[in-house]
């Protein structure tokens, strides 16, 4: 088996808490975590458009830079960039074949007792292809949750806690407190946390652990970014630039300078493929991306619709263990049309009860059930020449590589 079916091939075993794995795996490969700094960025939503700035703003300042985030939209080596570009294929193959030695090899002598997830051993490949990238920072975005995220092996110069939402409650909770309380996990003693606008109970439970760790709470505002350009579209990234700006000020007073001008970088020259994501085909055609893959992302979603005065139809799929209802209830409100469809990733729901949910939300919005995504894409563009697609990352990674798009 090569070494990307071997990767891929652990995805059968889902998603499993804990660090024991991923320790393991670390001192099998000489802990190659240790090799570069590292900023860390949880949250329901934003983690991965902070990420995003941040590494621009590292990068504008001159630092050589990895950034890892997940999940791809189409190919893996997307999860892993160094100084702003998805590393080759050659080198990302090499690395995965030296984590899956390292592995099979704590199997065999018992140190690891189950096979590791895909995840952990993604994340596993990421350290090691920063180190022999010989990186200065690492900019890494958090799985989910933070707690016991693989991710969470970090000693991070700082750290980030984006925005608190209901999401993943089967993993992480179900009141906001309880999700706070897992995404305060990557909180470490005497490490700065940066944290957006975020619900009182939740700013409180994050105060709270940062409390007993001794680590300074910098709370990021809107006054931070004013009037500075941000290329990022939607209300909601003005509070993510926010976030992004009092890292790179945070990580400057920790001794690693980041200028002005690299600063002005991280906002205004960040490209994030996926969120609010505006695109013209050559035949003049109009594509919005934006993954929405809950409510409060269909609530920023919603509000630039409503902010840019469009009624597109929407093209929409979800994975079935997602907040359906709470993700189309304010979408249906800005759209003319919904076309209902499945991405190609086996947890996606059927059409058939994505319709069901929203035809008991709407009775205006007319609504259509088409499996094949080619045909619904078709279905919407012969009603408008701007077609919105949201639901899901996994969607608009099947929408880019159906049209040909590029990340």
């Amino acid at each position: 088996m090569n070494h990307l079916d071997y990767l891929f091939g652990l995805e059968q075993f889902g998603i499993k808490f804990g660090l024991d794995n991923i320790r393991a795996i670390l001192e099998g490969l000489d802990h190659p975590e240790r090799d570069f700094r590292s900023i860390h960025v949880a949250g329901t939503n934003g983690k991965g458009s902070v990420t995003a700035m941040v590494e621009t703003g590292l990068r504008a300042a001159g630092y050589r830079t990895g950034r890892y985030t997940s999940p791809h939209l189409i190919n893996l080596h997307e999860r892993f960039a160094i100084d702003g570009r998805a590393i080759d294929d050659d080198t990302m193959v090499a690395a995965i074949g030296e984590v899956r030695r390292v592995v099979e090899s704590l199997l065999r002598n018992g140190v690891l007792e189950v096979q590791p997830t895909f995840f952990e051993v993604t994340t596993a490949v990421a350290f090691e292809l920063f180190r022999r990238s010989q990186i200065g920072f690492a900019v890494v975005e958090v799985g989910l949750g933070g707690r016991l995220d693989a991710t969470n092996v970090l000693s991070p110069v700082a750290c980030a806690i984006t925005s608190i939402a209901f999401d993943h409650q089967l993993y992480l909770g179900s009141t906001l407190r309880e999700i706070a309380l897992e995404k305060a996990g990557i909180i470490k003693p005497g490490v700065p946390v940066v944290v957006g606008t975020l619900p009182a109970e939740a700013l409180a439970a994050i105060a709270e652990v940062a409390r007993t760790r001794t680590a300074p709470v910098v709370q990021a505002s809107l006054s931070d970014i004013a009037g500075k350009a941000i290329a990022l579209r939607g209300e909601h990234q003005r509070i993510n630039a926010a976030v992004a700006l009092r890292l790179l000020a945070t990580i400057d007073r920790q001794g690693f300078p980041i200028p002005d001008a690299a600063r002005r970088a991280a906002l205004a020259d960040t490209e994030w493929p996926g969120r609010i994501d505006l695109r013209t085909l050559q035949d003049g055609r109009r594509l919005l991306m934006d993954a929405a893959h809950n409510s409060a992302g269909a609530e920023a979603l919603a509000l630039y619709l409503r902010q840019a005065a469009i009624r597109p139809p929407l093209v929409f799929a979800a994975m079935r263990d997602k907040d359906i209802d709470g993700m189309l209830r304010p979408l249906l409100r800005e759209v003319d049309r919904l076309i209902v469809t499945r991405a190609t990733n086996p947890r996606s729901a059927e059409p058939a009860q994505l319709a069901h949910v929203a035809g008991a939300i709407t009775t205006s919005v007319p609504i259509d059930i088409e499996p094949s995504l080619p045909h619904a894409l078709e279905r919407a563009w012969n009603n408008a020449p701007l077609v919105l697609v949201a639901g899901s990352i996994f969607l608009l990674g099947d929408v880019m590589q159906h049209l040909g798009l590029h990340w």
